[in-house]
């Protein structure tokens, strides 16, 4: 049974804890003594006497609390399919949030208030669905019993989608017209909406085939040097990380980048033995037969599709700090095990989020706000294209001072 991982995403209040809660519920995902619970302190109880938003209204707690938060996970499955959904926090400044749970997921559920149709942030989360290349959009047109199940309304906020989605390059939308406080269209076809063709949104969610993207290229960095210098391993010396993408075997040929020298994989070892290869996601070490000085950060790769090599760099970045970014400002940038300190060359243009266009920087950049920028490294940095590799063509901007994340960078 193959795993869907999906992200929620909303505005607040626009019904996402009670969508996330109904398809828990309505898959039998909840335990017999956590629904006792629920029933006990639901006040806002719809038909089956529940109030479904309390699954999820621990993050709630926590924005009242004034706790800083992360994305959730929730888990459930049906006969066909499992399931994880990232649920990040609707508010506009949590969207860095939003970002975490997105670079994880195969598909992007977008949730629209019938009421209010679409608005800014459902522009910036179709933003950061198509700056992440996300395959597949679900939109979500919920609360449609508030608006008396009315076609034109779903219609008119669908056609009114279509121009962001066509803008951004997202292809496959899918639209449903649903109630989650009521379970209109989520798990089964409800006939309040008799002029809808479709399906529902679990069946979609449970039909829908995502093409896994295939990072192009064989990359490996390397996260720690192994030397145990006993005297049983005196000459040992191994490249413990993550095969990125790609695959290595036994005897290749290999580039160490960013020093560009070719050697050759004299061994594999995972969990302790020796392999003839490593795929994508497997933590390996490897030796090499030449005496090189490798260190964390650098990469190796096979011969074919060799990454960029370059201390200049674009890209897309969303900025998630409350401090503004300005031409000029020096950060760490973090690619993976790899830091190096950078400077912000130029800011070419930001996104507005409303109309989509391009505008011109006035100075700097706000809190989540998205722009496209030049960097330069202070050392060479190893990087795809972020179309080409996603793993290799992202990273973060980090604040020198405060080590905080000021950004999240997508290398274009």
């Amino acid at each position: 049974m193959d795993i869907l991982r999906f992200i929620t995403a909303g505005s607040v209040d626009d019904g996402k804890s009670t969508l996330i809660g109904r398809l828990l519920y309505d898959s039998k995902s909840i335990l017999q003594d956590q629904l006792e619970v629920l029933e006990k302190h639901s006040k806002n109880k719809n038909e089956d006497g529940v109030d479904l938003a309390l699954l999820t209204d621990g993050l709630r707690a926590e924005r009242e609390q004034g706790i800083t938060i992360d994305v959730a996970y929730r888990y459930f499955s049906t006969a066909k399919r499992k399931f994880i959904i990232a649920d990040a926090p609707g508010h506009v400044q949590y969207t860095r949030n939003m970002i975490t749970g997105a670079s994880n997921s195969d598909l992007m559920v977008i949730l629209i208030d019938a009421r209010k149709g679409v608005i800014e942030q459902t522009r910036r989360h179709s933003i950061i669905a198509s700056l992440l290349q996300l395959k597949k959009v679900a939109v979500a047109i919920n609360k449609m019993d508030m608006v008396e199940y009315s076609q034109d309304v779903f219609e008119a906020i669908k056609a009114d989608y279509s121009h962001i989605a066509e803008s951004l390059g997202l292809k496959d939308v899918t639209y449903f017209p649903i109630s989650a406080f009521n379970g209109d269209n989520i798990v089964s076809l409800s006939s309040n909406t008799d002029w809808y063709e479709g399906v529902s949104l679990l069946d979609y969610l449970e039909e829908v085939r995502v093409d896994q993207d295939i990072n192009k290229g064989d990359r490996f960095q390397v996260q720690y040097v192994i030397r145990p210098q006993t005297e049983e391993l005196h000459d040992y010396r191994g490249y413990a990380g993550q095969v990125t993408s790609g695959k290595f075997r036994t005897g290749d040929q290999v580039h160490i980048l960013p020093a560009g020298i070719v050697t050759e994989i004299t061994s594999l070892e995972v969990n302790g033995s020796k392999v003839q290869e490593a795929f994508e996601g497997q933590p390996v070490i490897i030796r090499v037969k030449d005496d090189i000085d490798i260190s964390r950060g650098d990469f190796f790769t096979t011969t074919e599709e060799l990454p960029q090599v370059e201390k200049e760099l674009e890209g897309v970045l969303c900025w998630v700090d409350e401090k503004t970014l300005k031409p000029g400002n020096k950060y760490l940038i973090q690619h993976h095990s790899r830091v190096l300190k950078a400077i912000v060359k130029e800011i070419d243009y930001k996104i507005n989020v409303n109309t989509l266009e391009q505008e011109e920087v006035e100075g700097e950049v706000r809190l989540n706000e998205i722009a496209r920028i030049k960097i330069k490294t202070a050392q060479p940095l190893v990087f795809d294209d972020f179309i080409k590799n996603k793993k290799t063509g992202s990273a973060i901007l980090v604040d020198e001072t405060s080590n905080a994340t000021v950004a999240a960078l997508i290398i274009q």
